[in-house]
């Protein structure tokens, strides 16, 4: 893998608006923690709707780069939805078949965004877990090897090199590199791995916080890792991780009503950060927590999540 090569974007128009997202201030917190400003990556604002535009986007077009995916490939991978999306969508931008193995339970927004771009999709039993799909897709690729490019998020390298490149760049410029603490979870790990150790290298002070959900009913797209059979991605990096926070899904589920309450209309896995940025808030005088907005409340629609 050569990291000097860059994708030449200039083609797609519609791909060089990945990233770049505005850094929001979140005033949830003033009234009870007037010493602590609070602020949110505001990624629902990417073309695919969601943070995983960024990682995606890297992982494939440096893959062409590499000369690992041609077209006559299928682009293969597993994704609980917002990664998905982004493969669909960034595969026919470039031109690419798109095939993705995805639990069932699935929101059905993200699963008709993923059709609408017109990508070959294959459903496992949720009664299993995330997990199972990533075993699918493995058992896919190893039957037909020739077949297909398999992006492999949970251990491809350029994952947590897209959020240590720009995410986190654009967070330390954004703050004058004022952030204390920065708040996330682990899906694929490619977020809090890539944002943490660039954060750390610019500041080993500057905290990392993890959202951990509980194992069932869990948060769709954020990992538990808590149990001995969780697959844990081979590019998560724990020990950039400070700190560790529970959050149910009811908690994430509350907090998202709350912030809808304050004209934010985000995802669960947004709600779950934020009541992280709480926990935070509650133990520290004063400091600058950035967290992430991962997608919007809408793709949640046939959930439980609002209703």
């Amino acid at each position: 893998m050569d990291n000097s090569k860059v994708f030449d974007l200039s083609p797609y128009p519609l791909l060089q608006q990945i990233g770049q997202t505005p850094l929001v201030q979140v005033d949830l917190t003033r009234d009870q923690f007037p010493g602590i400003e609070v602020y949110a990556k505001a990624e629902m604002l990417n073309p695919g709707g969601s943070i995983k535009d960024r990682p995606v986007l890297r992982m494939l077009t440096q893959a062409i780069l590499d000369g690992n995916l041609t077209k006559d490939k299928v682009i293969l991978d597993s994704s609980s939805g917002n990664a998905g999306i982004a493969y669909a969508m960034i595969g026919a931008v470039l031109g690419y078949e798109v095939e993705l193995v995805i639990p069932e339970n699935a929101s059905q927004e993200r699963k008709k965004r993923m059709q609408a771009h017109n990508a070959n999709m294959i459903f496992t039993d949720a009664v299993h877990g995330y997990d199972e799909a990533l075993r699918e897709v493995h058992r896919r690729y190893h039957a037909l090897p020739e077949k297909y490019f398999m992006a492999d998020q949970y251990k491809n390298e350029n994952n947590w090199r897209a959020h240590f490149e720009t995410t986190a760049v654009e967070i330390l410029r954004q703050t004058e590199g004022k952030i204390t603490h920065f708040v996330a979870g682990v899906g694929t790990g490619g977020t809090i791995t890539g944002v943490g150790r660039r954060l750390k290298e610019f500041n080993p002070n500057i905290q990392i916080c993890s959202i951990v959900p509980d194992d069932f009913p869990g948060i769709e797209g954020l990992k538990p890792l808590g149990r001995p059979e969780d697959i844990v991605p081979e590019i998560y990096d724990d020990s950039v991780v400070d700190v560790k926070l529970p959050v149910t899904i009811d908690d994430a589920y509350d907090m998202c009503n709350e912030l809808a309450r304050k004209g934010w209309f985000v995802g669960q896995s947004s709600g779950a950060y934020m009541k992280g940025v709480y926990d935070i808030a509650r133990e520290i005088r004063e400091g600058l927590i950035v967290t992430i907005f991962c997608d919007l409340g809408e793709r949640y629609f046939s959930t439980r999540l609002w209703d």
